[in-house]
């Protein structure tokens, strides 16, 4: 194998897939700094490390939620949706979605559903239901993370390539 096919292959493996929540999306896009506008930013840069990703119904309650509230951000959405290169995951079987309904509300299930689903390694929220002890004992297959916290795990991941 070449010294390029080596080291495109390392970064194809080396790819962290994050799964973004409306919260995040919508805060970011409301204000020119802090950190949810830190992490589109940053997410707009199409890195190779990072591979970013939502949900259907994560994107239904995004449009319904500017439509109804903030229209004026109707274009800013859809421009930074283009940017960021989102991968969609499908909705959530009815199924999956009852088996997180005991831990956490029922209008958030079918988003932890989706981050699973997804195979994600981080759900990124600035929602506190998702921040209960319940859902940290639960031994879930996805770390759920602040948008402060995901930046620091962002360094550990881009420094490496970096480094190069």
């Amino acid at each position: 194998m070449g010294h390029a096919q080596k080291k495109f292959s390392n970064r194809v493996t080396m790819q962290v897939k994050v799964f973004l929540d409306t919260n995040v999306i919508i805060s970011g896009l409301l204000t020119d700094e802090g950190i949810p506008k830190i992490v589109l930013d940053l997410f707009s840069l199409d890195l190779h490390e990072i591979k970013v990703v939502t949900g259907q119904f994560n994107l239904l309650e995004l449009r319904r939620t500017i439509r109804n509230k903030i229209p004026v951000l109707a274009e800013t959405f859809e421009d930074a949706l283009r940017k960021i290169n989102l991968e969609i995951v499908p909705l959530p079987e009815k199924e999956m979605v009852d088996r997180y309904k005991d831990l956490i509300s029922s209008k958030d299930a079918p988003v932890l559903a989706s981050a699973i689903k997804s195979g994600c390694a981080y759900l990124i929220t600035g929602d506190k239901h998702f921040r209960t002890e319940k859902l940290r004992k639960a031994k879930l297959p996805i770390r759920i993370v602040t948008p402060l916290e995901f930046m620091d795990i962002a360094v550990k991941i881009i420094t490496p390539s970096l480094e190069k």
